[in-house]
């Protein structure tokens, strides 16, 4: 059984970060039925990550991020970098196919993995409702009344942010930026903000445009980082 973390223990914070706005990132899943999910999935397969997945089991915030490549690596790095939850709640969680809210660091198997991918990421679809709709109204009531929620996924279809409406309704946001990028170039955005130390704006998904314009290139930097990302990437598929 697969017990998720909606919680943390209560820690110190500056004094600036209690001014900031109190605000929460869920995170959309990398695709388990990809090519680079393949290659954890290999029986054979003996670079690092995935003999930790057979045992004794990795974050799935690293498995995510070896799957998905620089979108999820920059989710997560953005992230972790500007959540500021309430005392006692976990800033960071990833919407599961089949198994709700997890938190980053917790540590799957290949197997735990396998599972819970093995339902599709669908509004419509109750196996992944059920799961879901569980622990959003749970982290629901733990949320102070200003708390943003901040979508770091796509808002183009249903999947996401139906079942998220209904349980964080006004105060379910997205990064305005998002809209027209693809996922590299959302990736890249995200990590050129960890650099900086600046956020992107966020509006609310209710009512947004969903769909609109490719936005011009990130700078040469942002290309720079998803070069170094790429080459970091095949290291450790070649279990260099």
């Amino acid at each position: 059984m697969i017990t998720n973390r909606i919680t943390v223990e209560k820690s110190a914070s500056s004094e600036e970060r209690n001014l900031q706005p109190k605000r929460i990132f869920l995170l959309s899943p990398a695709n388990a039925s990809g090519v680079r999910a393949k290659m954890l999935f290999r029986s054979d397969a003996e670079f690092d990550l995935a003999e930790r997945l057979r045992h004794p089991g990795a974050p799935l915030g690293e498995v995510y991020s070896f799957i998905s490549g620089l979108y999820f690596r920059g989710k997560l790095a953005y992230a972790e970098r500007f959540a500021n939850p309430s005392a006692g709640v976990a800033g960071v969680h990833i919407i599961t196919a089949g198994a709700g809210l997890m938190a980053p660091d917790f540590r799957v198997t290949l197997d735990e993995l396998q599972r819970i991918s093995a339902t599709a990421v669908d509004h419509r679809n109750h196996e992944y409702r059920r799961h879901l709709d569980r622990d959003a109204y749970r982290l629901e009531t733990l949320l102070e009344s200003e708390t943003e929620v901040v979508l770091l996924g796509s808002i183009a279809t249903p999947k996401y942010v139906e079942p998220l409406l209904e349980v964080f309704g006004e105060r379910l946001v997205f990064p305005r930026e998002f809209v027209g990028r693809g996922d590299m170039s959302r990736g890249g955005l995200l990590l050129r903000c960890c650099s900086t130390g600046l956020p992107l704006e966020y509006v609310p998904v209710r009512g947004a445009t969903r769909h609109g314009p490719r936005p011009p290139k990130l700078s040469s930097k942002a290309t720079r980082i998803r070069r170094k990302h790429k080459a970091r990437t095949r290291a450790s598929a070649s279990g260099v």
